[in-house]
């Protein structure tokens, strides 16, 4: 479930080069636009669980990460990554608003994007912090339509905080909870919060989307045709 072999890599290579690659990931999952595929939350959640359980080795020494060294190097990697992410946003913003409307571009989408940032940006920043995919392009966009860089980071702080920090104290916590649960099914368990922390955007997806998806199973997988649009009826013309 998670392609970063998080767990070999500690136990041949040792903390110092996983802090390395849990840095790298977190701050590029945070922001850079190509990192939205990356694993975040499986892998603090995995990196929590490690700090409480560790890697046993051959010689039966055991490895663990530092929860002390962890939470403000994830803190840190996840702040400056959205922070990397807004003055990418901000620097290729600009020239968005004076681009003519194409198949692929419309103006009056950035100008909607812009107003509903001026009014619930902050909110936005906090909650993408938990939504996979969303969350790399969530500070993009919000420096391309300029939202206040001071509220910006303000709120930036408070969700990196509350995600970087708060899931790996959740992954330790439940190294702890389940320490007796065979290894194979710690996945399980860190699956499950997956699914749960995206539920919400799946919920929103739906409520705002829900009769494009319909039309779409039903015309596309279904192979029923689409519910015809009813004609007008003439109107006669004035004697």
């Amino acid at each position: 479930m998670n392609f970063i072999p998080l767990k070999d890599i500690l136990a041949d290579y040792g903390p110092a080069v996983a802090y390395c690659i849990l840095f790298a990931i977190i701050f590029a999952e945070s922001g850079l636009f190509f990192g939205f595929f990356l694993p975040g939350d499986s892998l603090l959640l995995l990196a929590g669980m490690l700090a409480y359980k560790g890697v046993t080795l051959s010689t039966d020494e055991v490895v663990r990460l530092n929860l002390w060294v962890l939470m403000p190097l994830l803190f840190a990697a996840a702040v400056l990554g959205d922070n990397v992410g807004y003055w990418f946003g901000r620097k290729v913003g600009p020239p968005l608003f004076k681009r003519p409307q194409s198949l692929l571009f419309r103006p009056r989408n950035l100008q909607a994007a812009k107003g509903f940032y001026d009014k619930h940006g902050g909110k936005t920043i906090t909650i993408a912090r938990f939504m996979p995919f969303i969350r790399t392009f969530v500070p993009i966009v919000a420096g391309a339509v300029s939202m206040d860089w001071r509220r910006f980071m303000f709120f930036n702080l408070f969700g990196g905080l509350l995600w970087a920090v708060g899931v790996t104290l959740a992954g330790y916590w439940l190294g702890h909870a389940f320490k007796d649960l065979p290894e194979g099914y710690y996945y399980l368990v860190v699956f499950g919060v997956i699914i749960i922390s995206m539920l919400p955007a799946f919920i929103h997806l739906w409520r705002t989307e829900r009769h494009e998806i319909l039309a779409l199973v039903r015309t596309k997988i279904l192979r029923r045709p689409g519910k015809a649009t009813p004609a007008a009826e003439p109107v006669d013309p004035p004697a």
